[in-house]
């Protein structure tokens, strides 16, 4: 069993960029309430050379009957369990079944990921758009830097959106999907077509949909629709056409206008958004062919996140907080510096979280100023000569 070619740098100093960022690996499956598969180590890309920094798996129709629902009450679900297993190793983060949607804080930048299973059959689109629409509306959270989904910095929507191939017959779609000319269907898939006319819409991205569409399968098998379905008066139905049900989006919020002077609030949010740019970068998004227990493939896209925030080094002085020079109080966080360390001459300034494990910067605070000291200026004690960066730095005390 094989693993993809993802998208390669073109030269020496693209690969070492890709080093530099932030792996993720997401999966959007729908398991139409089936079993879990032995194994799941392709589908996570395990065996790797690119190790992922960051898992995130969407699953959608798992199986909630009344007896499944009463064991899942003292026990995880088998799919839970199954991916638990496998990325315990690693670390992860588990979110609830059905509808869900998780965000973080991700180097300061507000991150959101939304698993949505929208209606299904061909002729509801437009209720999918409605339904999308009506989660990102009513959706809240508790923070005052990013209390809706579209405030957040990057948003990643996914599931099973069930959109469909509309106006094209079964044989065609079909022959295009055996010749790979996966190209000659997408103007006829119905979320391209809905994101030319849907504000909404037009602000997600996605790649190439250069796979196979990841529905509608015979069940153990990688054939698409063979059955007959029986309808209501006893004719047999038409057989699914194939789709890209199963989809990954991703939402970078567009850059907000120069803000108004009086305006602190938007000064502080342009100024982040030029000074820590938040680049994503598409590696690799296709199905997994090799996984048949649902009449849905899994769909994958591995992800490189970037933010445009510098080393320490890129400043012109820091103070080092030790553990015990921080004391939290609730939701409130005091750090006691040295006097001896704030630069005189003021300036604006951001709190970093420092993880040793991790050796980098995990966390950072809204900007804030710190007001030049007219004394110590008068008196001549500048910046050099009052931070004691360059001298812990020579003698690798830091």
């Amino acid at each position: 069993m094989t693993e993809e070619k993802e998208e390669q740098p073109d030269d020496q100093q693209e690969a070492e960029k890709e080093t530099e960022g932030v792996r993720l690996h997401m999966v959007t499956w729908n398991v139409a309430t089936a079993d879990p598969p032995a194994d799941v180590a392709s589908l996570l890309h395990l065996n790797s050379p690119k190790t992922a920094d960051l898992y995130v798996i969407g699953l959608q129709e798992v199986y909630s009957g009344p007896l499944r629902f009463v064991s899942d009450m003292i026990f995880d679900d088998p799919w839970s369990q199954l991916f638990i297993s496998t990325l315990a190793p690693r670390g992860y983060v588990k979110g609830n079944k059905g509808g869900v949607s998780v965000r973080l804080s991700f180097y300061g930048h507000m991150l959101c990921f939304l698993n949505c299973h929208l209606a299904a059959h061909m002729n509801y689109a437009s209720e999918r758009v409605e339904e999308f629409e009506y989660i990102m509306e009513t959706q809240t959270f508790d923070c005052k830097k990013a209390p809706r989904i579209v405030d957040h910095r990057l948003v990643f929507w996914f599931g099973d959106l069930n959109f469909r191939i509309q106006d094209h017959g079964m044989h065609f779609i079909r022959s295009c999907i055996n010749n790979q000319t996966y190209d000659l269907l997408w103007s006829r898939d119905q979320l391209t077509m809905l994101k030319k006319k849907e504000p909404l819409l037009q602000d997600f991205e996605e790649g190439p949909l250069d796979f196979q569409p990841s529905y509608k399968f015979d069940l153990n098998s990688d054939t698409y629709d063979s059955r007959l379905y029986a309808s209501w008066f006893g004719f047999n139905a038409k057989k699914r056409k194939p789709a890209w049900t199963d989809r990954i989006l991703w939402r970078v919020r567009p850059k907000s206008p120069p803000p108004e002077e009086q305006n602190v609030l938007k000064e502080r949010k342009h100024n982040e958004e030029e000074e820590h740019p938040l680049q994503v970068r598409l590696n690799l998004y296709t199905s997994k062919m090799e996984y048949s227990v649902s009449d849905h493939k899994p769909v994958i896209g591995v992800f490189t996140l970037e933010v445009g925030f510098g080393g320490v080094s890129d400043y012109i002085t820091y103070a080092w907080v030790k553990d015990n020079e921080a004391a939290f109080n609730g939701e409130l966080m005091q750090v006691f510096v040295s006097k001896e360390e704030i630069p005189v001459r003021g300036g604006d300034c951001v709190l970093c979280y420092y993880s040793n494990n991790l050796r980098s910067i995990i966390g950072v605070s809204e900007p804030f100023k710190v007001q030049e000291s007219k004394v110590a200026v008068a008196e001549g004690l500048f910046p050099e000569r009052i931070s004691r960066l360059d001298e812990m730095t020579r003698n690798q005390e830091f």
